[in-house]
């Protein structure tokens, strides 16, 4: 992650996966994906089990940082959606107006409560208000 970041002394737990990082705080995931890889529900898979583990059935937030590239198998959506009815806030950091227009393509097809930032800070800080108390 960002060594530059912010976290206000916050704990969170990093756990490597096939896919990239993913940073686990309190309330809320920060993923940092590898370059180039093709998420489909089923290579979620391990992410899929920190989440579930990580948070049981706590409403929780995720935060995509894309500083890489990487795609998301949009006929999986429905699956994604399903699978996490405790996701109340989605952020997505983006780093260039294409992932921006990415962002825009996949609110098509995800439900959640979705939201894109050019800081993680604002993310974060986005994602600790949409979440309950």
């Amino acid at each position: 992650m960002n060594n530059s970041l912010n976290l206000k002394n916050k704990t969170f737990l990093t756990r490597s996966t096939n896919l990239g990082e993913v940073y686990l705080f309190d309330n809320y995931i920060i993923t940092n994906f590898n370059e180039g890889v093709d998420i489909d529900y089923a290579n979620f898979n391990e992410v899929r089990d920190i989440i579930k583990n990580h948070f049981e059935e706590r409403p929780f937030g995720f935060i995509a940082d894309r500083k890489n590239s990487y795609s998301i198998n949009l006929n999986d959506a429905n699956r994604f959606n399903i699978s996490f009815p405790n996701l109340k806030a989605y952020a997505i950091v983006v780093y260039n107006s294409l992932t921006e227009r990415v962002f825009e393509i996949e609110n098509r097809f995800f439900t959640f409560n979705r939201q894109a930032f050019k800081s993680i800070e604002d993310a974060i800080d986005w994602v600790e208000q949409n979440l309950p108390h």
